[in-house]
């Protein structure tokens, strides 16, 4: 299971993770405290679905919200940072996005996903465009960002 290694290797490296969801609903959080023992590497996880969650709580600018809206990578890489420093941990990992069925438009579809990984003093964000049903996209952007982790952690 993809949350073991991610886990595995957080302890290998003497690190640990905090979580800023908002499309994803709280999957990643959930899918990390199903380990037993993760509460060693795990700081904790925030589910921002609001605009004004996320500014409050993980300390996205408003100026960003108004530049490039709450999905965008610009929000991702903040909501990443955020909660990294909300929860003082090494990593910190964020999604936001549109699952559907409503919400898309022809620049932001249905489906469109960003991740954002801030570990020490770097920062990275990824777009990803998801298809299926909400569960689906959901679950997708989940086991995305469990695997970008595992990419950007040095081994």
């Amino acid at each position: 299971m993809l949350e073991i290694e991610v886990l595995s290797r957080l302890a290998k490296d003497g690190l640990t993770i905090a979580v800023a969801e908002s499309c994803t609903g709280g999957r990643i959080c959930d899918r990390l405290t199903d380990i037993p023992g993760a509460s060693e590497r795990f700081k904790g996880g925030i589910v921002a679905y609001s605009n004004e969650s996320k500014m409050r709580f993980l300390e996205v600018s408003r100026d960003t919200i108004r530049a490039h809206g709450a999905v965008s990578a610009e929000c991702a890489s903040e909501m990443a940072s955020g909660v990294a420093k909300a929860f003082d941990a090494d990593v910190g990992v964020s999604v936001t996005g549109i699952a559907g069925p409503g919400g898309g438009t022809p620049e932001k579809p249905v489906g469109l996903v960003y991740i954002g990984i801030s570990w020490k003093r770097e920062r990275a964000t990824f777009r990803m465009v998801f298809e299926g049903d909400r569960k689906g996209i959901k679950a997708q952007a989940a086991e995305e960002a469990l695997m970008l982790v595992l990419d950007f952690i040095p081994r």
